[in-house]
């Protein structure tokens, strides 16, 4: 008796071979979309969205290329999950977690062919990254009792992680950006005291940073261009009630000297609103909203500069960096907290004029303005540059340091390998392949460089053998190099992020063996 379909019409099952052939299938085809994104001599995607104006991204970012992406495979799905948390958790690293993740599975689909069971082979991954994780442990730097030399690792990460973006040409200049501004922080990983503004123009190398805050705002007509030691007042209240607000009301006036007396009443409105403000013994005025010209008058007599329409990401900022508070009622004075910075200038960059902020309360603020030839460059400097300093705000914290370069993952390899050796039944196999796909990243960075890779991975895996060994893949010149030399370092806790993320992806994929899709809802006809 043939069992009737269990499923509405529409929705489909696969079961056994046919599941795990489609994860595998879109697993791999995410990870080989990235891979060429990978390394120093890695390329840009360009992506282009069908949306009104088809805007255009070029980016090299992984994380930013798999946001992009509408997949319909539910184990692709995984891994652009995976490549967004290591976007979040750590900032970079973003292009190898897939790959690396895509790689498990390659190796595992051979296993599975051969018909060991996908559990034995995710307890022998989980061995493998034990291990692997621990031959990290021995071999990771901290220097973060010496100063002088923790800031060249910071400054020697820095650039590891930008050489495989666009500002790969000027890294230098931009590592010494990043540390400058994570340096300012003291150890917190809050990004959001560190604004960057994108000015086209110039070329990138224009880049600087500037201590304090700059408003991208114009100051208004005929109020002070400069004010030393500023009181600022950050509000977000509405400067424009000229006219009546009741809505719905209708007033019947008999003589135009009424309509001037409403107006009239209105201005007084305002002004004693305007008085409460300057009340406040302030000479600076933050508004989010419009500020109409007659309160904008009051306040240029009484010499007291007046900002409108400061975006909501401006204010917030500026309170949170000149110690301010938002405030919305200004009744009583002594419990709005006001904000305090030495000075208030108006400076121009390119063609625009700015107001800059300087000497503010919080000293750990400060602005990168990027500078550049178009809008797609400048976007992908700030992903570039917002990986390089998310990097070095968690290497602050966690101050461990390992070599780059495809020195760990061939440190990680040979332990692994050596695990494998021991380990008896079944499970060395899955050992084994794990080494197998931790050296295929090195691999990878050759291929990308048009270097031949068996040839650089089978003398990498020579040199690994000697004790205490440095030996890296160097792109620049196409050979196995000194990484230490070569001054290509990476952050202990990107690497230990990349390792165990790929894993349990690759582990939960595996665990697979039937991908039910519900049926689509039918819509009804509405005619």
């Amino acid at each position: 008796m043939a069992v009737e379909r269990i499923f509405k019409d529409e929705a489909s099952e696969e079961k056994g071979e046919r599941a795990r052939m489609a994860s595998f299938v879109g697993a791999m085809a995410i990870a080989d979309l990235v891979k060429t994104t990978l390394g120093p001599k890695g390329m840009d995607k360009i992506l282009q969205s069908t949306g009104r104006g088809h805007q255009v991204t070029v980016t090299n970012d992984g994380a930013t290329i798999l946001k992009s992406l509408h997949v319909d495979n539910p184990a692709a799905k995984v891994l652009i999950d995976i490549s967004k948390v290591q976007d979040d958790e750590v900032g970079d690293g973003t292009t190898s977690v897939v790959v690396l993740a895509g790689e498990l599975l390659r190796e595992a689909e051979k296993l599975v062919a051969a018909k060991i069971h996908p559990m034995t082979i995710i307890s022998g991954f989980r061995m493998a990254a034990e291990c692997a994780r621990n031959a990290l442990l021995l071999k990771v730097m901290d220097n973060k009792a010496d100063a002088e030399k923790f800031t060249s690792d910071l400054m020697k990460i820095a650039m590891t992680t930008l050489s495989s973006k666009i500002l790969s040409q000027d890294k230098e200049h931009f590592a010494k950006l990043a540390v400058d501004a994570v340096m300012r922080l003291k150890g917190s990983t809050n990004l959001e005291a560190i604004q960057i503004i994108k000015k086209p123009g110039g070329s990138l190398k224009d880049s600087f940073l500037d201590e304090g805050f700059i408003l991208d705002k114009k100051i208004g007509i005929g109020q002070p261009k400069r004010i030393e030691n500023a009181k600022i007042l950050v509000a977000n209240t509405a400067m424009d009630t000229d006219k009546v607000k009741i809505y719905g009301a209708r007033v019947r006036v008999d003589s135009m000297s009424k309509v001037a007396e409403i107006e009239g009443a209105e201005k007084e409105k305002m002004r004693e609103k305007v008085q409460k403000i300057i009340a406040h013994g302030i000479n600076c005025f933050v508004n989010r909203q419009l500020i109409y010209n007659f309160p904008e008058e009051l306040f240029a007599d009484a010499g007291i500069l007046a900002i409108e329409h400061a975006d909501f990401d401006g204010i917030e900022r500026l309170a949170l960096v000149t110690g301010g508070e938002i405030a919305s009622t200004f009744d009583n004075p002594e419990s709005v907290k006001l904000g305090h910075c030495n000075l208030i200038e108006e400076i121009m960059i390119g063609e625009d004029k700015l107001i800059h902020f300087s000497g503010v309360e919080m000293g750990q603020a400060c602005t990168i303005v990027l500078r550049g030839a178009s809008h797609h460059m400048l976007d992908e400097a700030e992903r570039s540059l917002h990986d390089a300093l998310c990097v070095l705000s968690q290497t602050v914290n966690d101050s461990r340091v390992i070599l780059g370069g495809g020195w760990p993952e061939m440190v990680m390899a040979k332990e692994v390998d050596e695990l494998a050796r021991k380990t008896p039944g079944k499970k060395s196999h899955a050992i084994e392949a794990f080494s197998k796909a931790l050296s295929a990243i090195p691999a990878i960075i050759a291929d990308n460089a048009g270097l031949d890779s068996a040839e650089l991975i089978s003398q990498l895996r020579a040199e690994h053998h000697k004790e205490g060994c440095t030996a890296g893949i160097d792109v620049i010149s196409g050979s196995v190099g000194d990484m230490v030399e070569r001054g290509i370092f990476e952050s202990f806790k990107v690497k230990q992020a990349i390792l165990l993320s790929a894993t349990e992806a690759a582990e939960m994929i595996l665990r697979v063996d039937e991908i039910i899709t519900c049926a689509p809802r039918q819509r009804e006809d509405r005619m």
